[in-house]
């Protein structure tokens, strides 16, 4: 993967992150979460999103639970203190200040 992928796939793991930070519930399925990115400029496959919510999780970013053949990923505390600039998760986008 080249430097620029990485950033990508990076910037799109912190996406993710932000828009469960910003539900009610922290959740949102596999799907939801493929248009959000599309919205964020990051137009990828369902089974990319999929495999980027299986890293989170890896990083303990988020927990999943499978409803059929959709995935369903929730904030953790670990991902929540991410986005808000308490700590650092390797392998995913700092958020910027203020953001």
């Amino acid at each position: 993967m080249s430097d620029f992928d990485e950033y990508l796939t990076q910037d799109a793991r912190l996406t993710i992150l932000k828009a469960l930070a910003q539900e009610a519930n922290a959740t949102m399925n596999e799907t939801i979460l493929t248009k959000v990115l599309e919205t964020f400029g990051h137009t990828r496959s369902r089974d990319w999103v999929r495999t980027q919510i299986s890293k989170l999780a890896e990083l303990g970013a988020v927990r999943t639970v499978h409803a059929g053949t959709v995935v369903i990923a929730t904030l953790t505390q670990a991902g929540l203190d991410h986005v808000e600039r308490r700590s650092i998760i390797a392998g995913v986008a700092r958020p910027s200040l203020g953001n």
